[in-house]
């Protein structure tokens, strides 16, 4: 053979040797898929569009590790699914990604759509991480795949309860709330809230309404009627809003109160010139004290270059969630359900938005709140609490 012919056959071998390692490497990998649901349609869609970033940020970052399980490349995957903030539309979702046997879900974002959707991860063996849903009703179902990384609403409720006894020395509350999981629950807490601090604290009124409604003169002028310090409302802000304008418009000059559900950075927006500074008081399910505080800001500015836009309130709970759930995959060494959920049960994490371990119900340990207010249109930090 000649000197050139075996060259030309060593650099063949060669090149099929690498092409095969290649193939091999190829061959090693595997797709993990992280599935996500938020309404990014209705009129929360603020809410899951932040969320869907929330995620893709974790999935992006850990794609770049080159994390490896059980001897394999990961490739993860995000497969994200809008519910609309409708509990049928969200069963609907969790059914698709059951199907699609999803490695674990992070959401949903309400209560009323996280609860029924937790029974099909739940049948399914699917690890189900929510970074908002608040009602206790969640984790008192007793399924084993089901957790959180916020406090829930006895917490988040009864917090505002004695706040507005305590500190806003309400004497006279009116209550209204949308008849969601979320909003009656929350509503419901913070009554007991209020009640603990002053047994004899006068309810005037207990309204309702719904969470797509836009006119809210009738149970406002009945509320005028009673003259209230303070109105608390449980629901989202995409009615908190414009119920704050109408209370302007009927002159209640009440302080207005809401859970997580108002307390987004799109109710200065919504609200227009209604919000006045101080004149509202709600709390965030989480939040981190001065010593971790470096971390979270850091994530805020890294979510704003790269979707040029502010976080709303939840997609730093996403992130951590997405990144918890795949820390778990990795002390288990694989991204089989039954295999890491086990060790998501007792992940001690520590997230930009705090330390995070669970109870045996799949609540957070320790969970906090942060208390804010609005000036100049932008919320503003009162205090973080537990």
């Amino acid at each position: 053979m000649q000197v050139k012919e075996l060259k030309a056959t060593v650099l063949m071998v060669a090149g099929a040797v690498a092409a095969m390692a290649s193939h091999a490497v190829l061959a090693q990998e595997q797709v993990v898929k992280i599935g996500l649901v938020a309404p990014v349609t209705g009129p929360i869609a603020h809410w899951g569009k932040d969320n869907v970033n929330g995620a893709r940020m974790a999935i992006d970052e850990l794609n770049a590790k080159g994390i490896v399980l059980g001897g394999k490349k990961a490739k993860f995957e995000l497969l994200a699914e809008d519910d609309a903030s409708d509990p049928k539309q969200a069963t609907a979702a969790a059914q698709k990604l059951a199907d699609a046997k999803v490695n674990g879900v992070i959401g949903h974002v309400t209560s009323g759509t996280t609860i029924p959707a937790s029974r099909i991860y739940a049948d399914a063996g699917i690890p189900q991480i929510s970074p908002s849903a608040t009602n206790p009703k969640y984790t008192q179902q007793g399924f084993k795949t089901a957790f959180r990384v916020v406090a829930n609403d006895s917490q988040l409720g009864g917090t505002l309860g004695r706040y507005a006894v305590q500190i806003a020395q309400a004497k006279s509350i009116a209550v209204i709330d949308d008849r969601t999981a979320y909003g009656q629950g929350v509503a419901d807490e913070f009554i007991k809230g209020a009640k603990s601090k002053n047994p004899n604290i006068n309810i005037v009124a207990r309204q309702y309404t719904h969470d797509k409604a836009t006119d809210f003169n009738a149970i406002l002028t009945a509320i005028k009627a009673k003259n209230p310090d303070l109105v608390f409302f449980g629901g989202m802000d995409a009615v908190g809003g414009p119920m704050l304008r109408q209370m302007k418009a009927l002159g209640i000059n009440a302080k207005f109160m809401g859970g997580d559900g108002v307390c987004s950075e799109s109710l200065g927006a919504l609200a227009g010139d209604a919000l006045t500074d101080n004149s509202v008081v709600c709390a965030e399910a989480g939040g981190v004290e001065d010593s971790q505080k470096k971390g979270l800001d850091e994530f805020k500015a890294a979510y704003k270059k790269k979707f040029d836009m502010e976080v709303q309130i939840y997609a730093p709970y996403v992130y951590d969630a997405v990144m918890l759930m795949v820390n778990a995959m990795q002390k288990a060494n694989s991204p089989e359900p039954q295999k890491y959920l086990p060790e998501l049960a007792k992940m001690q994490y520590k997230g930009v938005t705090g330390n995070i371990a669970f109870d045996s119900r799949g609540d957070v340990k320790d969970g906090t709140l942060t208390l804010y207010t609005y000036k100049g249109g932008k919320r503003s930090m009162i205090a973080v609490t537990h």
